[in-house]
Protein backbone atom coordinates (compact mmCIF):
# COMPACT_ATOMS: atom_id res chain seq x y z
CA UNK A 1 0.00 0.00 0.00
CA UNK A 2 3.31 2.56 1.03
CA UNK A 3 4.44 1.71 -2.11
CA UNK A 4 1.23 2.72 -3.98
CA UNK A 5 1.35 5.82 -2.28
CA UNK A 6 4.75 6.75 -3.34
CA UNK A 7 4.39 5.37 -7.26
CA UNK A 8 1.20 8.32 -6.91
CA UNK A 9 3.36 10.90 -5.60
CA UNK A 10 5.99 10.19 -7.94
CA UNK A 11 3.41 10.02 -10.92
CA UNK A 12 1.85 13.30 -10.01
CA UNK A 13 5.62 14.46 -9.86
CA UNK A 14 5.99 13.77 -13.46
CA UNK A 15 3.00 15.66 -14.16
CA UNK A 16 3.80 18.54 -12.91
CA UNK A 17 6.94 18.43 -14.52
CA UNK A 18 5.27 18.14 -18.15
CA UNK A 19 2.82 20.29 -17.13
CA UNK A 20 5.66 22.88 -16.86
CA UNK A 21 7.09 22.57 -20.47
CA UNK A 22 3.59 22.73 -22.00
CA UNK A 23 3.07 26.11 -20.50
CA UNK A 24 6.26 27.79 -20.89
CA UNK A 25 5.15 28.88 -24.57
CA UNK A 26 1.89 30.39 -23.47
CA UNK A 27 2.46 31.87 -20.14
CA UNK A 28 4.84 33.89 -17.92
CA UNK A 29 6.46 33.51 -14.43
CA UNK A 30 4.14 35.67 -11.78
CA UNK A 31 6.11 39.10 -10.99
CA UNK A 32 3.41 40.95 -8.35
CA UNK A 33 2.61 39.53 -4.42
CA UNK A 34 0.56 36.55 -4.48
CA UNK A 35 -1.40 34.36 -2.08
CA UNK A 36 -2.31 30.84 -2.29
CA UNK A 37 -5.00 28.66 -0.08
CA UNK A 38 -4.60 25.71 -0.79
CA UNK A 39 -5.65 21.84 1.08
CA UNK A 40 -2.14 19.51 1.74
CA UNK A 41 -2.01 15.59 2.10
CA UNK A 42 0.82 13.27 3.20
CA UNK A 43 2.62 10.27 3.50
CA UNK A 44 5.05 9.69 6.86
CA UNK A 45 8.39 8.76 6.00
CA UNK A 46 11.19 6.85 8.32
CA UNK A 47 10.53 5.87 11.58
CA UNK A 48 6.87 8.30 11.29
CA UNK A 49 5.41 5.35 9.42
CA UNK A 50 5.64 2.64 11.67
CA UNK A 51 2.68 4.05 13.52
CA UNK A 52 1.09 6.59 11.26
CA UNK A 53 -0.38 5.93 8.35
CA UNK A 54 -0.91 9.52 6.49
CA UNK A 55 -1.33 13.08 7.40
CA UNK A 56 -4.19 15.78 6.13
CA UNK A 57 -4.49 19.70 6.50
CA UNK A 58 -4.47 22.85 4.79
CA UNK A 59 -1.81 26.07 4.70
CA UNK A 60 -2.06 29.83 3.58
CA UNK A 61 1.07 30.94 1.47
CA UNK A 62 1.86 34.47 0.57
CA UNK A 63 4.30 35.53 -1.57
CA UNK A 64 6.74 38.64 -2.64
CA UNK A 65 8.25 39.40 -5.40
CA UNK A 66 12.25 40.24 -4.47
CA UNK A 67 14.37 39.63 -7.83
CA UNK A 68 13.66 38.21 -11.45
CA UNK A 69 11.95 34.82 -10.91
CA UNK A 70 13.04 34.74 -7.45
CA UNK A 71 9.94 34.97 -4.22
CA UNK A 72 10.06 35.27 -0.81
CA UNK A 73 7.48 33.30 0.75
CA UNK A 74 5.87 33.18 4.16
CA UNK A 75 3.30 29.46 4.74
CA UNK A 76 1.62 28.64 7.93
CA UNK A 77 -0.87 26.10 8.07
CA UNK A 78 -1.92 22.73 9.91
CA UNK A 79 -1.62 18.71 9.63
CA UNK A 80 -3.54 16.22 11.35
CA UNK A 81 -1.17 13.27 11.24
CA UNK A 82 -3.41 10.08 11.46
CA UNK A 83 -1.90 6.73 13.68
CA UNK A 84 -2.85 3.73 13.07
CA UNK A 85 -5.36 1.67 14.70
CA UNK A 86 -4.61 -1.74 16.87
CA UNK A 87 -0.61 -1.30 17.08
CA UNK A 88 1.17 -3.57 18.89
CA UNK A 89 3.14 -1.95 21.88
CA UNK A 90 5.90 -3.44 23.38
CA UNK A 91 7.63 -1.99 26.81
CA UNK A 92 10.73 -3.04 29.09
CA UNK A 93 10.62 -1.58 32.27
CA UNK A 94 13.35 -3.41 34.55
CA UNK A 95 13.13 -6.94 34.15
CA UNK A 96 9.94 -6.64 32.55
CA UNK A 97 8.17 -6.61 29.30
CA UNK A 98 4.61 -5.84 28.49
CA UNK A 99 2.82 -5.90 25.28
CA UNK A 100 -0.54 -3.91 24.65
CA UNK A 101 -2.62 -3.03 22.33
CA UNK A 102 -4.08 0.05 21.02
CA UNK A 103 -4.21 2.82 18.38
CA UNK A 104 -1.66 5.56 18.27
CA UNK A 105 -2.57 9.08 18.86
CA UNK A 106 -3.38 11.64 15.91
CA UNK A 107 -0.77 14.06 16.14
CA UNK A 108 -1.88 17.69 15.66
CA UNK A 109 1.03 20.04 13.86
CA UNK A 110 0.90 23.59 13.42
CA UNK A 111 3.81 24.54 11.46
CA UNK A 112 4.87 28.01 10.14
CA UNK A 113 7.49 28.59 7.36
CA UNK A 114 9.99 31.33 5.54
CA UNK A 115 11.66 30.36 2.43
CA UNK A 116 12.86 31.38 -1.28
CA UNK A 117 10.93 30.46 -4.75
CA UNK A 118 12.39 30.55 -7.71
CA UNK A 119 11.07 29.94 -11.22
CA UNK A 120 13.98 28.24 -13.17
CA UNK A 121 11.66 28.22 -16.28
CA UNK A 122 7.60 30.23 -16.81
CA UNK A 123 5.75 27.94 -13.98
CA UNK A 124 7.93 25.63 -13.05
CA UNK A 125 9.28 26.06 -9.33
CA UNK A 126 11.58 24.95 -6.94
CA UNK A 127 11.50 26.24 -3.51
CA UNK A 128 12.86 25.78 -0.29
CA UNK A 129 11.53 26.89 3.39
CA UNK A 130 12.28 26.49 7.00
CA UNK A 131 10.98 27.05 10.47
CA UNK A 132 9.09 25.86 13.00
CA UNK A 133 6.75 23.50 13.67
CA UNK A 134 4.16 23.84 16.76
CA UNK A 135 3.03 20.24 18.08
CA UNK A 136 -0.98 21.28 19.65
CA UNK A 137 -1.30 17.41 21.63
CA UNK A 138 2.09 17.36 22.74
CA UNK A 139 1.21 16.32 25.86
CA UNK A 140 -1.39 13.08 24.71
CA UNK A 141 1.62 12.43 22.50
CA UNK A 142 4.04 12.02 25.28
CA UNK A 143 6.71 14.49 23.82
CA UNK A 144 9.21 16.35 26.17
CA UNK A 145 9.26 19.29 23.36
CA UNK A 146 6.30 21.39 21.43
CA UNK A 147 7.92 22.90 19.07
CA UNK A 148 10.85 21.96 16.61
CA UNK A 149 12.70 23.26 13.52
CA UNK A 150 11.40 21.92 10.04
CA UNK A 151 12.78 22.66 6.54
CA UNK A 152 11.10 22.09 3.10
CA UNK A 153 12.56 21.57 -0.19
CA UNK A 154 9.91 21.88 -2.78
CA UNK A 155 9.01 21.58 -6.60
CA UNK A 156 5.73 22.23 -8.17
CA UNK A 157 3.85 23.65 -11.02
CA UNK A 158 1.40 26.86 -11.54
CA UNK A 159 -1.57 25.95 -14.10
CA UNK A 160 -3.22 29.17 -15.70
CA UNK A 161 -6.81 29.46 -14.72
CA UNK A 162 -7.40 33.25 -15.38
CA UNK A 163 -5.22 36.35 -16.39
CA UNK A 164 -4.86 36.86 -12.50
CA UNK A 165 -4.88 33.44 -10.99
CA UNK A 166 -3.36 30.05 -11.33
CA UNK A 167 -3.56 26.38 -9.88
CA UNK A 168 -0.21 25.67 -7.74
CA UNK A 169 0.54 22.35 -7.73
CA UNK A 170 3.89 20.78 -5.44
CA UNK A 171 5.21 17.83 -4.01
CA UNK A 172 7.84 18.18 -1.06
CA UNK A 173 9.31 16.42 1.62
CA UNK A 174 8.86 18.16 5.38
CA UNK A 175 11.38 16.72 8.27
CA UNK A 176 11.77 18.15 11.51
CA UNK A 177 14.14 17.97 14.39
CA UNK A 178 13.46 15.99 17.54
CA UNK A 179 10.55 16.87 19.69
CA UNK A 180 11.91 14.34 22.28
CA UNK A 181 15.23 13.21 23.20
CA UNK A 182 14.40 9.59 21.57
CA UNK A 183 14.84 7.97 18.32
CA UNK A 184 11.47 8.13 16.23
CA UNK A 185 10.37 12.00 17.61
CA UNK A 186 11.14 13.68 14.48
CA UNK A 187 7.92 14.02 11.88
CA UNK A 188 9.14 13.42 8.36
CA UNK A 189 6.62 13.02 5.42
CA UNK A 190 6.00 13.48 1.48
CA UNK A 191 3.11 15.83 0.87
CA UNK A 192 1.56 16.72 -2.27
CA UNK A 193 -0.19 20.67 -2.00
CA UNK A 194 -2.98 21.87 -3.89
CA UNK A 195 -3.58 25.43 -4.11
CA UNK A 196 -5.56 28.35 -5.57
CA UNK A 197 -3.39 31.18 -6.63
CA UNK A 198 -3.96 34.54 -7.30
CA UNK A 199 -2.75 38.55 -7.52
CA UNK A 200 -2.97 40.68 -4.56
Amino acid sequence: MKSLKISALVLALAAFTFGAKAQTKSTTTPTGPRLSIGADAGIPTGKLSDGYNWNLGGSAQVEFPIANQLFLTVNAGYNNIFGKKDVTFTTVTGNTTTTIKGDVQNIQLLPVKAGLKFFPVNNFYVQAEGGAGFLLNKKDLGYTKSTAFIYAPQVGVLLPLTASSNLDLGVRYEGSTKYADVDGSTLNFVALRVAYSFNL
